[in-house]
């Protein structure tokens, strides 16, 4: 009864590994460690105690896949692994649809080859392209704005496809807003190669000296303060949302074999209002110039958990103050990531 998980090693995927095994699962981690390191699963067996196999692979391998899934007797997949950059996407969209969309399909069509017909997918609320209404409901009309939301929309097409097939696939796929914050123990968290793409780490790079001063794309939206709000969310209630969803999909007791459900916490916060928090947090002044707005931001964006609440039994608990404080002590113990020494 073993789970082999995606992109294991990564930000969301290595706080996911530390759920799973908490919960008494035992897992397999796949990741090309193209924006992963090592140590991460090395701070989840320290976290947890319990071992970590790693198999270093791609997923686009399809017959490595196929030796992984039955080397093990996984039963079930949570598959994170995925190149994930807006702004990338539209530079390098090929590159998006190859690890994507290529990806998923052969990682699919490994697991038909061995029987596997379970699957948690990390989508993303970028589905829902310019919010048609607030708050976003799951069947708000789907349309994704850039290379990387229509890569998770494919992949979302290609599951309800499959599980439309075959009744005995069973899918859930997780739209999650914008994950923050880190493991309280301050072992795991968000260690983005080069150029960060979220806001968050950019806030704690100021806050630690490594840039100058954060700069904040329009202040000129129609929101209270004039700048763009998102729906954050705790990775470890994110990924406790996903836990709850393999046992909800491993019980048959999911109302059909593909859902899609919002993982969010309906609360929409401003990008300044992220600042004066995350400043609360550590005692430091976050220096932000306003910058011109990002070709396509939109002024608001945050979830209707009512589903969630509903299917999963799950809501988020964590609150903005939770988010910047597990930051804060992981960036303090970690200052340059994973290559700090632990």
């Amino acid at each position: 009864m073993t789970v082999l998980i995606t992109g294991g090693a990564g930000y969301i995927g290595s706080h996911c590994c530390v759920a799973f095994l908490q919960a008494g699962h035992d897992i397999v981690v796949v990741d090309n460690m193209s924006n992963a390191s090592q140590v991460s699963l090395e701070r989840v067996a320290a976290i947890t105690g319990a071992k970590v196999s790693l198999e270093t692979a791609d997923i686009r391998d399809q017959s490595r896949m196929e030796e992984i899934l039955k080397q093990y007797r996984c039963t079930a997949v949570v598959h994170f692994a995925g190149l994930k950059a807006v702004g990338e996407s539209t530079k390098i969209p090929l590159a998006y649809y190859d690890n994507n969309v290529v990806g998923t399909h052969r990682l699919l069509s490994a697991m038909a080859n061995c029987g596997v017909k379970q699957m948690i997918f990390s989508s993303s609320a970028t589905v829902y392209g310019d919010p048609q209404f607030l708050p976003l409901t799951e069947d708000h009309p789907t349309s994704a704005v850039n290379p990387y939301g229509r890569t998770k929309l494919m992949i979302e097409e290609m599951l309800r496809d499959v599980a439309a097939s075959d009744p005995s696939w069973r899918f859930g796929i997780l739209r999650y807003f914008n994950p923050v914050g880190a493991h309280e123990s301050g072992l795991v968290g968000e260690d983005p190669q080069g150029i960060p793409n979220n806001l968050m780490p950019f806030i704690t790079q100021v806050a630690d000296g490594r840039r100058e001063e954060l700069s904040v794309f329009g202040n000129d939206y129609d929101t209270p303060d004039g700048t763009g709000i998102r729906d954050y969310i705790h990775v470890i209630d994110l990924v406790e949302g996903h836990l709850r969803a393999h046992e909800v999909l491993g019980s048959g007791s999911a109302p059909s074999n593909c859902f899609a459900v919002n993982l969010g916490t309906g609360i929409g916060y401003s990008v300044l209002e992220m600042v004066k928090a995350f400043e609360r947090a550590s005692n430091r002044q976050i220096r932000y110039s306003i910058a011109p707005r990002r070709e396509g931001d939109v002024a608001q964006c945050f979830a209707n958990t009512e589903f969630a609440e509903k299917l999963l039994n799950w809501k988020a608990e964590r609150g903005l103050e939770d988010m910047c404080r597990d930051t804060w002590n992981w960036v303090c113990k970690n200052p340059r990531g994973y290559e700090t020494v632990a």
